[in-house]
Formats: C-alpha cells, sequence, structure tokens
C-alpha cells in the first residue's frame, strides 16, 4: 500500500463572500491572528505526514505563491535588525515541504483542480485539502483520515457533527455507521435542512482520494450551475469501490465565511501565548 504523501490544494476561487476584500487579495491570505489561512491549512497536511504540497492556481494567486517562497532581502534585513526568531520563522514556512504550483485550466467547479494535479500525484492515493478553510486539534484532522485510509484502503472524507441549522449550510452525510468514529458512506444530500437531513454529519472539505478519480473526473458530466463538482465523482467511485467517512475530532473553521473568519481569530488570540492575557481584557471589556 502506498503511503499518502502528496496533498492538492486548490486556491484558484474568487473568494466572492470576502468581496470587496478579496479583490485584489486572495482569500488564502486572510489573516488568522498572525498567519494567512492557508498556511494553517499546508501546517496540518505536513504534519500529518505529507511531503508534497501541490498548489492549484490562478490569475491574482501570486501572493500564495510568494508566501511559501524564500524571500532572501527580508531574511537578510531580519539578520540586520537582530530579529532572529521571526527570520527563522519566515525561513522554516519555505522549508516545510516542497511545493508544486499548477494553474488552473478547464470548466469552473472544484473537480477542475484536483483533476489537473494528475500528472504530479501519478498513480498514488492523495489528499485534497480547501485552501479557505482549515481544522484545529491535538492530533491534525488529516493524519485521522490517513490512518482511516490505512486501515481500509479506500476513499475516505472528513465527516463533522453539526446542528439542526448545520443541516442548511452544508452537506450531509446519508452513511452506515460501521466503527466508532467510522462510517461508509452512502451518499452526500446538499442542504438539506433538519427535517430532511439523513443524519447530522455535515461533509466540508477534506478527502483522501485514489487515483482511480482521475478518469472518472474526466468523464463527470458538469453538474449544478455547470460546474465540475468533486462530489459527483467520489460518488461515481462508489458504484465501485467503498468511500468512508472519519468524523474527525477537531474544531472546523470555514474561514471562507465572515462569521467563521472572526470565530477563528477569537479562538486562536485566546490561544496565543504573547496575546491572550491582552486579548481577554479587551473581550470583557466590549462584552460589560
Amino acid at each position: 500500500m502506498s503511503q499518502v504523501t502528496k496533498a492538492v490544494i486548490p486556491v484558484a476561487g474568487y473568494g466572492t463572500r470576502f468581496l470587496p476584500v478579496t479583490k485584489a487579495q486572495p482569500k488564502e491570505m486572510l489573516p488568522v491572528v498572525d498567519k494567512p489561512i492557508i498556511q494553517y491549512v499546508v501546517e496540518e497536511a505536513v504534519a500529518s505526514g505529507i511531503t508534497d504540497i501541490i498548489l492549484v492556481t490562478g490569475a491574482s494567486k501570486r501572493a500564495v505563491e510568494d508566501h511559501f517562497d524564500y524571500n532572501y532581502e527580508l531574511q537578510s534585513w531580519l539578520k540586520k535588525q537582530g530579529k532572529n526568531k521571526i527570520r527563522e520563522e519566515v525561513k522554516r514556512i519555505a522549508d516545510m515541504a516542497n511545493f508544486v504550483y499548477i494553474r488552473q485550466k478547464g470548466p469552473y467547479g472544484n473537480g477542475t483542480p484536483v483533476m489537473c494535479a494528475k500528472e504530479v500525484v501519478g498513480d498514488e492515493p492523495f489528499a485534497v485539502l480547501w485552501g479557505d478553510e482549515f481544522f484545529h486539534s491535538q492530533k491534525p484532522r488529516l493524519k485521522q483520515l490517513i490512518e482511516v485510509y490505512e486501515k481500509y484502503t479506500d476513499p475516505v472524507m472528513t465527516a463533522y457533527p453539526t446542528d439542526d441549522e448545520g443541516t442548511a449550510k452544508y452537506g450531509i452525510l446519508d452513511a452506515t455507521n460501521i466503527e466508532k468514529n467510522i462510517y461508509q458512506v452512502k451518499k452526500i444530500i446538499e442542504k438539506p435542512g433538519p427535517a430532511k437531513a439523513p443524519s447530522r454529519l455535515a461533509a466540508p472539505g477534506g478527502y483522501i482520494l485514489t487515483p482511480d478519480i482521475f478518469d472518472i473526473l474526466e468523464n463527470t458530466d458538469l453538474g449544478k450551475d455547470g460546474e465540475l463538482w468533486l462530489v459527483d465523482a467520489i460518488f461515481a467511485l462508489s458504484e465501485k469501490r467503498p468511500i468512508y467517512a472519519c468524523e474527525v475530532d477537531a474544531t472546523y473553521y470555514d474561514t471562507g465565511s465572515k462569521l467563521g473568519w472572526l470565530k477563528a481569530n477569537i479562538d486562536l488570540a485566546l490561544e496565543h501565548p504573547e496575546l491572550k492575557q491582552e486579548f481577554r481584557k479587551i473581550l470583557k471589556e466590549k462584552l460589560k
């Protein structure tokens, strides 16, 4: 069985939920405390054993590429200023993994960037993570998915518990529980609402996929809104092999939405060793 060492991260979207701030700035580069969203995503992947990060980009996403590159001029200036701690942090960002950049080509939709990565991924299992959301946990969410894949050797999706309100915001899993936190997936129902939801398990982004997904993607018809949807290909694949879901032990931040981004900043600021005490005081003052 091949190890999962590659992760595909689509970062070519327009970021319409955050306009106008994303008119000239990638949504993936919005800061959560002192790091951009995309860095949290990459750090989760690296902490899970991923060595190759494949970023599928588009126009106006140069800042994402620059963030994971060396900036020798900045490093030299920081060294002259005696700011060695932050200099090492800046250097570490580029050293985390082997970064590969692909320009997205093809129809709009979240299946297209995965298809664009075919030649780089090759004949290996691989992870897919979205660039505008992340999970915060002791054991990385992706590591939890990889452990399920290593046991079953079939594709694995992220499952996350939600409430009645969440059934109207996310795709909801129709699945059979086969172990404590592992499910075999029948289908996903998109935003069914509480009355029609088959469970209270949401299906945010995050997958371990097998290379047979590529042939299916290439033959998948465009779906809703004329887009190529990854989930359509996954469930075409489910006719040939089981698809599993892992209910992860983690906190989910939908940082592609304004409220999710604000929540992530508050939560992580309250954990930040240099900020948490003063920030807690500020919050108490505001909430009086």
